[in-house]
């Protein structure tokens, strides 16, 4: 039987007592401090759910590439629909990941005020279950991903309101990866993902296809990260760490080409970002615990257009 190599924790744990849900949100605080990783299980995200996800996904990314290329959207930063192999780089890397993608995004009622500020969702003509699919798990995810976030709150003792109120109508980007077949022509050394930090708060990963995900330990080796079911796995990312004085780490992570060329994955990675406008300047508590100087003061909005840019898609 196979063991995750990382924390696992139970996401029950923190439909406790006080005294449970205190003990949860150590474990969470102390995975993300010390390792930047952790599973959870009973995470309450349907798995038939996250299966129908992956069946669809499979079946968009077998359409021609002409099909797919109609769904590439120019002017929005890659935040909506497709985004073609090759495309995106990881910060200071010289070769583009070996990828392809989608993304799916907030979705506000039409009669929201804030309705404009979020590019429209695009919906597949050939595949019209497609959408439907990935936003309802989007809508579990968010769920699942407003807990932890809770729990964060628990162990740091601050910010009020809670981080679970920052996502509220935020960027939040659900990413649905196809990893193909190595190109023959793909440059030796690149990765299916170079490695990276996650830009936003935390991300949620449902359980990939096939194992690849690697994270970087501070003795500078790489561990293994079992893609097991009934698991999904969090790291926090840059956002967070800046807003906890580096506290919580965002670790350095990668994506490795399998052994044969020929396999495919597929993986779900849903990021987690705060509106816009809130400003990540270090909480005053975690400056405190960090005992290092306080990091620059930015938005959530200024964050995220500044690390577009580094990766190619913005």
């Amino acid at each position: 039987m196979l063991t995750q190599t990382i924390p696992v924790l139970d996401l029950n744990d923190f439909q406790g007592g006080d005294a449970q849900r205190r003990k949860f949100a150590a474990q969470v605080g102390q995975a993300l401090e010390h390792l930047g990783f952790f599973a959870v299980v009973n995470h309450g995200v349907d798995a038939g759910l996250i299966r129908q996800a992956y069946q669809v996904a499979m079946e968009f990314f077998e359409l021609p590439d002409a099909t797919k290329q109609r769904y590439e959207l120019p002017g929005l930063n890659g935040q909506r629909g497709f985004t073609a192999f090759g495309r995106e780089h990881a910060k200071d890397s010289p070769y583009p990941d070996l990828k392809e993608f989608w993304h799916v995004g907030r979705e506000l009622p039409a009669n929201h005020p804030q309705r404009s500020r979020y590019p429209a969702n695009v919906a597949v003509a050939e595949l019209p279950e497609f959408h439907p699919s990935l936003a309802a798990l989007y809508d579990q995810l968010e769920r699942c991903a407003a807990t932890l976030l809770e729990a964060c709150t628990v162990y740091l003792g601050e910010p009020d309101p809670p981080l679970s109120e920052w996502i509220r109508e935020g960027d939040t980007i659900l990413r649905v990866i196809h990893y193909p077949p190595i190109p023959p022509e793909a440059a030796p050394a690149s990765l299916r993902s170079a490695p990276h930090e996650d830009i936003n708060l935390i991300t949620l990963l449902c359980e990939a296809t096939d194992d690849g995900l690697e994270l970087l330990q501070r003795d500078g080796s790489w561990l293994p990260i079992r893609a097991l079911p009934g698991q999904i796995i969090v790291d926090s990312g840059d956002m967070l760490q800046h807003l906890t004085n580096g506290l919580l780490k965002s670790t350095t992570h990668r994506v490795v080409n399998p052994p044969n060329d020929r396999d495919r994955r597929f993986s779900m990675p849903f990021f987690v970002h705060p509106r816009r406008e809130l400003d990540l300047s270090p909480l005053p508590g975690c400056v405190a615990r960090s005992g290092q100087p306080p990091l620059s003061p930015i938005t959530a909005g200024e964050y995220l257009l500044q690390r577009l840019r580094e990766i190619g898609l913005a």
